[in-house]
Parts: structure tokens; C-alpha cells; sequence
């Protein structure tokens, strides 16, 4: 049986399924679109974030139909591509010969500087990064993820005490990770999970989305009530919303350019 019309009539996966297609424009160009088999799809969806052009198939959705549906709306993904071409393919972090590294909202000047061990250090002069002879680049994304991640912490650590006296409860805990599209979230447990692209942002932004999923603390919802939690606390909370729908995708993509692998 040919292995095309096996794709075509084997059972929904259980699982999400991820693999490329190469798509080409108008004008010759051609890009690779990450064509994503998730169960939980409702319908076919074509989006762009800082990783690229993204098609998504519900499980019992054809190659065929997903290929007609991402030929009707080429001409909308380049357009889309081209309006987000700024937070697309950024450049890495290079030793020695990049300057600056994006920290709170500024272009840290960034200083590196021949050592023993791989560190990656930060005070009122900028960043610091010592590099060893035989130091690799993926140990300096896991450098430069504690480092960031240190970073956060800190400002977390100076700024959460001002909030706590009047919730409920303290978070279980606080994690760091790398988030697709959300900027934080908390689970029913009090565990409170925030990206860590937030700390190369303003801070206000990123106090923000902290008090955001403090609130939630006390009404697990968007309600009206809710709205007025954060707004006793965060009065300027919509001018933050309106930093992230002008930049957060590009603090995302530069998060993603210098500790993707």
C-alpha cells in the first residue's frame, strides 16, 4: 500500500504530531511551515508567532484539505510574515562578538571576558560573560538561562512581600519557563508558573503579570470582581497589556534566538 495513502487513512493519534511543509509564494520564496496533528483541534488553523509559520490539523483532518487550506491562505501568511518579520530569525548569541544582551526593557552592554569557568554575571556596568577555551554554545544557553532566570527571581523576591499581606494565601511556588503564547498562569494548587522572557521586558510589564496571577488567588475567573483586584493593586495594568500586544512577541522571539538550541 503506498505510504501517502496510508497517512491518509490511518487512525486520529492520541498524541500531538509535529512535522514540516514547504510552502512557496507568489514571488519564489519558499518557507518550511510546521504542520502540527493535535487532538484537540477543533479545526483547521494557520498562525505565525516568533517560531515561524504554524499550520494545525485536528486529528481526522486530511493532508489533502490541510493543503488546500494553507494554499487559500498563502497571501494572508505573507503578509503576516512580513509584518512580524522583526521578531523572526534573530540572531543568537555570539562570543566576543555580540554587544548587547536585552535585560528589563534595555540593551545591557554586554563584556566578555576570557576565564577558567563559564559565568554569566550582571551589575551596573551591564553583563558579564567569562568563556572558557573549551566552552560550547550550548552551555552558554544553560549559562544564560540561570542567569535570566536568577534575574527574575530577584526582581520577583523584591517586589511579591508588597501583595501578599492582603490574598488569601502565598503561591505554592513559583516557576520560570519558557511559555508559547501565555504569560503566566496558576494551577488550582497555588502553583504559579511565569514566562521567563518577562525579565527581558520593562518591569512594570513583568510586576504586572505578577499581580495578574495574584489575583487569581482570590477569584479563579475574569470576572468583574476580579478586574477590581488588579485594579486596587495594578492601576495602570491596561497600559501594560497594551506594551505586550506591541512587543511581547518580539520578547518571546528574542528569548527563544538566544537559548533555542
Amino acid at each position: 500500500m503506498p505510504r501517502l495513502f496510508q497517512r491518509l487513512i490511518r487512525p486520529a493519534p492520541r498524541s500531538v504530531e509535529r512535522d514540516v511543509v514547504g510552502l512557496v509564494f507568489d514571488d519564489g520564496r519558499q518557507i518550511d511551515v510546521q504542520r502540527v496533528r493535535d487532538p484537540r483541534a477543533k479545526r483547521l488553523k494557520l498562525s505565525v508567532d516568533e517560531r515561524g509559520a504554524r499550520l494545525t490539523l485536528p486529528a481526522r483532518a486530511s493532508l489533502v484539505s490541510g493543503e488546500r487550506f494553507l494554499q487559500q491562505h498563502r497571501q494572508w501568511l505573507q503578509l503576516q510574515l512580513e509584518r512580524h518579520a522583526d521578531s523572526l530569525d534573530l540572531p543568537a548569541l555570539q562570543p566576543f562578538i555580540s554587544t548587547h544582551l536585552p535585560l528589563r526593557g534595555q540593551q545591557a552592554p554586554l563584556h566578555w571576558l576570557e576565564g577558567r569557568f563559564l559565568a554569566v554575571t550582571g551589575d551596573e556596568t551591564g553583563v558579564q560573560i567569562r568563556w572558557p577555551a573549551r566552552a560550547s554554545e550550548a552551555m552558554l544557553r544553560r549559562a544564560l538561562r540561570r542567569f535570566y532566570e536568577t534575574e527574575a527571581r530577584n526582581d520577583i523576591g523584591r517586589w511579591l512581600p508588597r501583595y501578599l499581606a492582603d490574598l488569601p494565601r502565598a503561591p505554592g511556588r513559583i516557576r520560570l519557563k519558557i511559555m508559547s503564547s501565555q504569560w503566566g498562569s496558576l494551577s488550582p494548587d497555588g502553583s504559579m508558573a511565569l514566562d521567563l522572557s518577562l525579565v527581558l521586558g520593562r518591569p512594570s510589564a513583568f510586576k504586572y503579570v505578577l499581580v495578574h496571577e495574584l489575583c487569581h488567588l482570590i477569584h479563579a475567573n475574569h470576572s468583574p470582581a476580579y478586574w477590581r483586584e488588579v485594579e486596587q493593586r495594578f492601576p495602570e495594568w491596561q497600559q501594560e497589556r497594551a506594551y505586550f500586544h506591541a512587543h511581547g512577541r518580539h520578547l518571546k522571539a528574542s528569548l527563544r534566538a538566544l537559548l533555542a538550541g
